[in-house]
């Protein structure tokens, strides 16, 4: 009792101590939100009225405003004015992209389109001197090329993780490349091809090339420690995105630089350690903890059959049925793993129960209180396990969902995306019920539950290399996925040891998981 007490008293001076260096990176800003047409819009601006160069940062794909805060506030503390914004189909935008992910002069001349929008926007606010530099990220790097390379009055453009086949060897005008240094190499590789363009085949990290004045100057930095999600945190990026600011527009003001990788960790870390002293204050849905108390063979088995199995199945199958990109796939693809995760435990189970004798877990059973020694009410158990599973996913969802709503991505969803979570929830639910009855029980095999992330891991990557140019974005996005199964894996271990049941985790985690896709990945009409 008294060690919770302890992991909580920390758990929330680490969540308040978080929160308030996050709130503080933007003192000394005027944060304004309008919008740009249907477009959401943010503006930020130094207290301090003063004439100042604006900057419009763009998100990449299955992003929005929110990721990009750290370059905004960045630039804003140091005298610029700083423009966001959500990309059709993402974020808060409420009209969604129209075409297919493959169809690119389609997309292209869409977002192309609402950047002049916004660009127009930002270079009408009242403290904007006129000048104009644009910055983008990965997919939005390829958009904001394309715009300077069409509008000569943008005089610095910043591509992070760039991808675009258009750069010539004088357009856009002061390029600045970065890229991080634990990326996919194709994106290292395509970051040294654009800037040696300038360099004549021998572009060096971190030199300049050509001059600003005529608007030649290029750079690669290579931000260290980092990947495709990291980068927009890394200090590298800030500092080396700032400085080219003030090369290219001639400004000496440099300051404060947003760190708030370390500050979000401090948050989450608090998030995830608060989660064990209130997974106490859970019913007990069972008297004895129930499971499918696996040994290691059929574990093994029922592990990898659905790793194989749910890739090639999925491969030359349709899988566009909702107007979300990627998200539809996702859903599927976890709908069947589940799938043939639970055929693959039933054929194990039944074998052992008829040729060597063992008897099968039951889950129903479980679920209805009548396993172990000491028996509940069957209406008293679901009861139980309602509540429990409403408390884990409302904690995942609000107590994790506010501080990445505010400085992480849109979390909250429009009403267009309060479907999805409905639909994309189908596939998330049966692959979690099925994965915590496998990995827990009075007796679980250590290292099981990480065995069966692993292998749902791998079977993405299968999918990706299958059909790479429609599904190479979750092979970018892997990291963040293995994230979500650690942390929500702890908290679901967590409320298992306090309720003795599967359920209310396995719910908790799929409605997390749904969610975040749902309102993640960008809206599409075909």
């Amino acid at each position: 009792m008294l060690a919770r007490f302890v992991v909580a008293i920390i758990a929330v001076v680490a969540i308040a101590a978080g929160v308030l260096e996050l709130r503080g990176a933007a003192n000394g800003l005027r944060i304004t939100h309008t919008q740009a047409g249907d477009t959401p819009v943010t503006i930020f601006q130094p207290e301090a009225k003063a004439p100042a160069p604006v900057v419009v940062i763009a998100h990449g794909f299955a992003g929005s405003q929110q990721l990009m805060q750290p370059f905004a506030q960045t630039l804003a503390r140091n005298g610029y004015i700083a423009v966001t914004f959500d990309f059709l189909g993402h974020g808060r935008n409420p009209v969604p992209i129209r075409g297919d992910i493959t169809e690119d002069e389609t997309i292209t001349s869409a977002l192309l389109r609402e950047l002049g929008r916004v660009a127009v926007l930002a270079r009408t606010l009242p403290d904007s001197d006129g000048r104009l530099a644009v910055l983008g990220h990965s997919m939005a790097s390829d958009i904001v090329v394309r715009f300077a390379m069409t509008n000569p009055e943008v005089q610095a453009t910043v591509a992070v993780s760039v991808f675009s086949p258009v750069v010539t060897a004088t357009s856009p005008r002061n390029l600045l490349v970065i890229v991080g240094a634990l990326e996919p190499s194709m994106l290292t590789r395509e970051s040294l091809r654009i800037v040696n363009l300038a360099a004549g085949g021998n572009a060096m990290i971190g030199a300049t090339y050509g001059n600003f004045a005529e608007g030649t100057a290029r750079r690669l930095v290579v931000a260290g420690g980092v990947e495709h999600i990291g980068v927009l945190y890394s200090r590298d990026s800030m500092e080396q995105s700032l400085q080219w600011m003030n090369e290219a527009f001639g400004r000496q003001q440099t300051g404060f630089i947003d760190r708030r990788g370390s500050w979000l960790a401090l948050v989450f870390f608090g998030l995830i350690a608060l989660a064990w002293p209130l997974s106490a204050l859970l019913p007990v849905a069972n008297v004895t903890p129930v499971g499918a108390n696996f040994p290691w063979k059929p574990l093994l088995i029922a592990a990898f059959v659905p790793t194989l199995l749910t890739p090639l199945t999925l491969w030359k199958m349709p899988t566009s049925f909702l107007p979300i990109l990627l998200g539809d796939y996702l859903a599927l693809h976890f709908l069947l793993y589940g799938a043939l995760t639970a055929a693959a435990y039933f054929c194990v189970t039944r074998f052992a129960r008829k040729r060597l004798g063992h008897p099968r877990p039951s889950f129903f059973a479980a679920t209805n209180g009548l396993a172990g020694p000491g028996k509940m009410p069957a209406m008293t158990a679901s009861r139980r396990i309602a509540i429990a599973a409403i408390a884990v996913a409302a904690y995942n969802i609000i107590a994790f969902g506010l501080p990445i709503d505010a400085y992480v991505f849109s979390f909250m969803p429009i009403p267009e995306r309060v479907p999805l979570i409905a639909a994309i929830a189908c596939g998330t639910l049966p692959y979690f019920i099925v994965d915590e009855w496998l990995t827990r029980g009075a007796r679980p095999r250590w290292g099981g539950y990480a065995l069966t992330k692993f292998c749902f891991l791998l079977s993405l990557a299968l999918a990706v290399a299958l059909n790479p140019m429609k599904l190479f974005f979750l092979a970018i996005i892997a990291p963040a996925i293995l994230l979500l199964f650690l942390a929500f894996g702890l908290i679901s271990y967590w409320s298992y040891k306090a309720t003795h049941h599967p359920l209310p985790g396995a719910l908790g985690n799929a409605a997390v998981l749904a969610w975040g896709i749902a309102v993640t990945f960008p809206m599409v009409v075909r």
